[in-house]
């Protein structure tokens, strides 16, 4: 048996997810009507049992656990179920490693429950992140040493888990999924990152969660706002640049006739370093300072005149 976690909890259902969940139900269910939540059933990093699956295994398990009832503590009774697996699917992360080498990937489901009233309690412990862990039983029909490959059923080897051999560490390769029973929720899972995902509803909430160093899974559509928002940040960031670079040098241009002693360069380089408001002000005292010393104004400019109505401006040459 192996362990998980949840990770999304409180997920608003879709049409596709209500596609899928309706294939288990007996009548169509609307979405008011269930609560879905994510776990992470399973990955390819080497758990507490000195094991590991291989990534073509998380593969097979995806397919083996559509449908399958979570339950506590692997007790296999009717009364302990508690949501079903309607989508399963291996998530892939290049820019993690294990300590295989491997890129990390993980076994995600998605689980419905009917959002009712005897579930209430249930839901809550899972919002408050009271039930979290989960473990998963299946069956494979291969497990070999990860250092020679012997075969871990018939006789094994002399390699030791956890030790570690020319830089590699010994484990067991759990390969050639055969079938999936259950996944439960426990207390102490094997693999450290299994169990239930935390869930967003909102952009707000995961702006929260991300500037507070939480780790996030998006849904599509939440993907697809974040990119807008980011668009958008770009767009006002280049007018902001804009703005910026336009009143360095109008300050530059401005302090260089106030105070002509200092050279531009230096100018530049105390403009680049003040916040926006401070270099607002010293652009505006710079630039009065400058008017006074060299008039902006042309020393031709006549203001005209404003005219009685009736006079006879208009045949003034």
């Amino acid at each position: 048996m192996k362990e998980g976690m949840v990770l999304k909890t409180g997920r608003a259902a879709n049409s596709d997810d209500m596609e899928k969940i309706n294939r288990y139900t007996r009548r169509e269910f609307q979405p008011e009507e269930v609560y879905t939540f994510s776990v992470v059933l399973c990955d390819n990093e080497i758990d507490r049992d000195g094991e590991r699956f291989t990534v073509e295994a998380l593969k097979a398990l995806a397919g083996l656990f559509l449908g399958k009832t979570g339950i506590f503590n692997h007790s296999m009774q009717a009364q302990n179920q508690t949501a079903r697996i309607y989508d399963c699917a291996v998530e892939r992360d290049e820019t993690r490693r294990t300590k295989c080498g491997e890129a990390y990937c993980r076994l995600v489901a998605k689980a419905y429950l009917p959002n009712s009233e005897k579930n209430r309690d249930f839901i809550l412990e899972l919002e408050s992140g009271i039930k979290k862990e989960v473990s998963v039983g299946c069956s494979v029909s291969s497990v070999t040493c990860s250092i020679c490959g012997a075969d871990l059923r018939h006789g094994g080897c002399s390699h030791v888990k956890g030790k570690t051999y020319n830089g590699q560490v010994c484990c067991a390769v759990l390969d050639e999924p055969t079938d999936a029973y259950e996944w439960s929720f426990v207390a102490v899972p094997a693999q450290r990152e299994a169990g239930v995902i935390k869930s967003f509803s909102g952009m707000e909430e995961v702006e929260k969660a991300l500037s507070g160093g939480e780790t996030v899974t998006l849904t599509g559509e939440q993907s697809r706002a974040l990119r807008e928002t980011m668009k958008q940040l770009e767009r006002e960031a280049s007018y902001g640049r804009a703005y910026r670079a336009e009143l360095e040098n109008d300050f530059v241009k401005y302090a260089s006739v106030a105070q002509p002693e200092i050279p531009a360069q230096t100018l530049r380089r105390v403009a680049a370093g003040m916040d926006l408001d401070d270099l607002k002000c010293f652009e505006k005292a710079y630039r009065a300072r400058a008017n006074e010393a060299l008039p902006l104004t042309p020393q031709l400019f006549r203001a005209e005149k404003t005219e009685p109505a009736g006079g006879n401006a208009p045949f003034k040459i």
